[in-house]
C-alpha cells in the first residue's frame, strides 16, 4: 500500500515555470544549496518531520539545474527525511557525478555507513539548530560527529538564527572540520549591515580561515517582499547590503545556491530565475561571480578535478 502524505497547511509548492535569467551564469557554475523531498511514494518522510512537504523529485532538480544554466548541483539532506539520506543519496548517484551531497547522521552512525555515504559522493554533514525544525540534539553527540567524519576530509554545514549565535559561536569554533554557514547566519536586515549583530556574525567568519558562508535565500530574510513590491527583476533589495558585505570580505569562502524548493515559506514563492538574477548585485564583478560560482565550490567539493 502506497503511503500518503498531506503537506504542511500554508505549504507552499515551488514555482512551476522559473524565467531564464538574464544574467548568464559562467561556466560551471555550481548550485552549492538545494534538495530534494521525496516522491514520498518512494522515500517516505521521517515520522518525526517537522513539516511535511509535496513532492520534489531529482529530475526536477536536474531539469531546474539546466534550465537555470548550472552545471552541478550540491544536495542538502532535507530535514523532512530525518537522517534517512536515502532520497538525497539516490539523487546525487543518478547524477553521473555532477553532484555532492551534504548529510544528517546520528550520533551513532556507524564507520561503514560514512564510508558508504562518502563513496556515495557525500561529503559534509549538516547540523540544524533552528529549534522550529529540529530537536537540537546534545552538543557533545555533535562533537562525536565532528570527531568522526573529520578522518574523510568532510565539512560541516551550520543551519542557526541570528539571535541565536551568541551561545553557539563557541562551540562552532572548537569544531575540528571546516564550516559553511546557511544563508549568512539569518541576519535581520532591518537591522544595520555594521550594526552588532551582523558585526558579530562576521567574527565568526574572521575567527578561522576554514569558515565558509552561503550568501543565499534572500526571499528567506526580506521585509520588502516578494518582486511584485520591490520591482520585476531587481528584488530582494534589503538584502543586498548584507549579501554583498560578506562577498567583499571573504570572496574566497562564499557559495550560493538557490535552496530549491524552498521549504517552509509561508509568503510568497520565489521565481528562480529572479534569485539567479540577484547574484551579480551581490557579487558585482566577474572575479567574484567565478569565486562565488565556479571556483569555491568545486575548491570545497571537487577538489580532485582541480
Amino acid at each position: 500500500m502506497t503511503t500518503q502524505f498531506v503537506k504542511t497547511p500554508g505549504w507552499l509548492d515551488w514555482y512551476d515555470g522559473p524565467s531564464k535569467p538574464t544574467f548568464v551564469l559562467p561556466a560551471g557554475a555550481v548550485d552549492a544549496h538545494c534538495h530534494v523531498f521525496g516522491p514520498g511514494a518512494e522515500f517516505p518522510f521521517a515520522p518525526e518531520r517537522k513539516y511535511t512537504p509535496g513532492d520534489a523529485s531529482k529530475a526536477q532538480l536536474f531539469a531546474l539545474r539546466d534550465h537555470l544554466g548550472f552545471d552541478r548541483n550540491v544536495i542538502v539532506q532535507a530535514t523532512c527525511h530525518g537522517a534517512d539520506n536515502s532520497a538525497m543519496v539516490d539523487a546525487v548517484q543518478a547524477s553521473g557525478g555532477r553532484a555532492r551531497g551534504i548529510a544528517t547522521v546520528r550520533p551513532d552512525v556507524g564507520d561503514d555507513e560514512l564510508r558508504r555515504l562518502h563513496e556515495a559522493g557525500v561529503r559534509g554533514v549538516r547540523f540544524n539548530f533552528v529549534k522550529r525544525l529540529v530537536d537540537v540534539l546534545p552538543m557533545e553527540g555533535l562533537r562525536h560527529v565532528a570527531d568522526r567524519i573529520a578522518p574523510l576530509g568532510w565539512h560541516i554545514v551550520i543551519y542557526f538564527e541570528s539571535h541565536d549565535l551568541p551561545e553557539l559561536a563557541d562551540f562552532f569554533l572548537s569544531l575540528p572540520v571546516p564550516l559553511v554557514v546557511d544563508h549568512m547566519g539569518r541576519p535581520d536586515v532591518t537591522k544595520p549591515v555594521d550594526g552588532p549583530e551582523f558585526s558579530g556574525f562576521l567574527d565568526l567568519l574572521r575567527a578561522k580561515d576554514d569558515i565558509w558562508c552561503k550568501v543565499t535565500c534572500p526571499e528567506r530574510l526580506t521585509v520588502v517582499g516578494p518582486p511584485a513590491l520591490d520591482g520585476e527583476r531587481t528584488a530582494y533589495s534589503d538584502v543586498v547590503p548584507f549579501g554583498r558585505r560578506v562577498v567583499e570580505e571573504f570572496p574566497d569562502r562564499v557559495l550560493w545556491g538557490t535552496d530549491w524548493p524552498h521549504p517552509n515559506l509561508t509568503d510568497h514563492m520565489p521565481d528562480d530565475g529572479l534569485l539567479v538574477d540577484w547574484i551579480p548585485r551581490i557579487a558585482t564583478t566577474a572575479e567574484q561571480q567565478q569565486a562565488l560560482l565556479v571556483d569555491n565550490p568545486m575548491r570545497l567539493y571537487w577538489p580532485e578535478e582541480l
